[in-house]
């Protein structure tokens, strides 16, 4: 059974997630069998150390690096941990322009000290992967930055929407290469068509579920 955890890093508040097959879930938790689980890390926002730590408490492997967009507060600590387990990074191709500039990716305005990344593999929206023992969907969200994406686990119905979609809320399109009306129609179009049950794990904040944001999130009505 898929599981989802996270640790909150950063002067952003921004949500490391691991996902991984936690086993049968019964009340009060899961079943442990004490082997190691393979796992996807999503947006190693900062902090390599309390990454690494998540990932020892859940006695996991990891596979793979997906990065949502290339905005500093999602990517800081991307180049250790990728060192650190040997693995790749991927992020969309549109945001190799973001994650190469200090100021398109906010590290310059926000910290006042510059920083950029590459990404070892950049591929297309729309394109599927398989790590972990997950089929994982992308699925071309711009308007926070020009190449945001979500990832999407169609069998588990969950969503990693990184800054597109939040609870009762929509990301910022106020930064370099950011759109409004191009985020709210992709939001629209791409992701209010899941199903209700679809749970959402976004960048910043509590999770919440497609059918509750179709019917209350303000900037979605109308």
């Amino acid at each position: 059974m898929i599981r989802v955890e996270n640790t909150v890093l950063g002067m952003c508040a921004t949500n490391c997630y691991v996902v991984f097959d936690g086993g049968a879930k019964i009340p009060g938790g899961y079943v442990d069998d004490g082997q190691v689980k393979p796992a996807v890390i999503i947006d190693p926002a900062a902090d390599p150390a309390r990454i690494e730590t998540m990932i020892s408490r859940y006695n996991l492997r990891p596979e793979a690096v997906l990065l949502t967009h290339g905005h500093f507060d999602h990517m800081l600590a991307a180049d250790a941990v990728r060192k650190r387990y040997g693995i790749k990074v991927y992020a969309g191709a549109e945001e190799r322009q973001i994650m190469t500039n200090e100021s398109y990716n906010l590290s310059l305005p926000f910290t006042g000290e510059g920083m950029t990344f590459e990404a070892d593999e950049y591929f297309k929206p729309g394109e599927d992967f398989s790590f972990a023992g997950f089929n994982i969907r992308t699925i071309s969200v711009p308007g926070h930055t020009i190449g945001s994406v979500c990832y999407y686990f169609e069998k588990e119905k969950i969503l990693f929407s990184g800054d597109t979609l939040f609870a009762g809320s929509v990301g910022r399109s106020d930064f370099p290469t950011g759109n409004a009306g191009q985020l709210n129609r992709a939001i629209r179009d791409k992701l209010m068509s899941l199903p209700d049950d679809v749970k959402v794990f976004p960048g910043h904040g509590e999770s919440t579920t497609v059918g509750y944001e179709r019917v209350n999130n303000p900037f979605l009505q109308g």
